[in-house]
């Protein structure tokens, strides 16, 4: 294919803006602001599930501390039944003997039960002191999240900005290309990632390979608007007074 050298080198700016695309679609792939966003979401996750586990707590706690004040508050009603029972004087010796022994039972079944409701008490205490603990880390990452997603978006923001640019200027510039070249460059760009390079000094720009004597000398003694071709990565070789020729 022959292709006046002007032209030719109109496929170094075309190459120079697909390289700025990809190096676009890999900001974007591994955008730091992304990847601050999916830390503090993950951080958000586990401290949420850490408050949802002491909340599971919680509730038991809560089970066991009505249970608790159910049971007691039986045993003093029956306690009170018995000492009314006692201060009405109508008991026989052998009762009055059976009731002051159940109320003595009652009264220390009545103490543990409370030691009981206290430990589990203070362990609820300690609970909610952890869940409130656990809540306000999930508020702070919450604001922590809102500013890394905001800044994430600003980011890729500014990613489709120089994209649509690029894009633009590679629909200019693929216009005013010939339409055989343009698929000769994107056939070898599919391939290889790169279609065109500058030849500067033995050096292919695209596998940056240095071509031997004999390469040189055929591709100096091909004609200017000869299209050549790098004999490592056949990338179309495009010769300018840089190439040193």
């Amino acid at each position: 294919m022959n292709v006046e050298s002007a032209v030719q080198s109109k496929l170094l700016s075309l190459a120079a803006v697909d390289a700025e695309l990809n190096r676009l679609a890999h900001r974007r792939r591994t955008l730091p602001e992304q990847q601050t966003v999916d830390r503090l979401q993950s951080d958000r996750n586990a401290r949420k599930d850490a408050a949802v586990a002491v909340e599971i707590i919680l509730d038991d706690l809560d089970r066991d501390i009505r249970k608790l004040e159910g049971e007691i508050e039986a045993v003093r009603m029956r306690a009170q039944r018995d000492r009314t029972m006692l201060e009405s004087g109508s008991v026989g010796s052998k009762q009055l003997t059976e009731l002051q022994h159940e109320l003595g039972s009652l009264e220390r079944r009545q103490g543990a039960l409370e030691d009981d409701l206290l430990e589990v008490m203070e362990r609820r205490e300690a609970s909610k002191g952890d869940h409130d603990h656990a809540g306000a880390q999930v508020s702070q990452i919450d604001d922590q999240l809102a500013d890394a997603t905001r800044a994430r978006d600003e980011a890729l923001a500014d990613i489709d900005v120089a994209e649509q640019r690029c894009r633009s200027d590679r629909a200019a510039l693929i216009g005013a290309l010939p339409e055989d070249l343009v698929a000769l460059y994107e056939k070898q760009r599919e391939q290889a990632g790169i279609g065109a390079a500058l030849l500067q000094g033995r050096r292919c720009g695209a596998c940056r390979l240095e071509l031997d004597r004999g390469e040189i000398a055929r591709i100096a003694a091909a004609p200017a608007d000869a299209l050549v071709r790098c004999p490592e990565c056949n990338s179309i070789l495009v010769r300018t007074k840089e190439s040193g020729l």
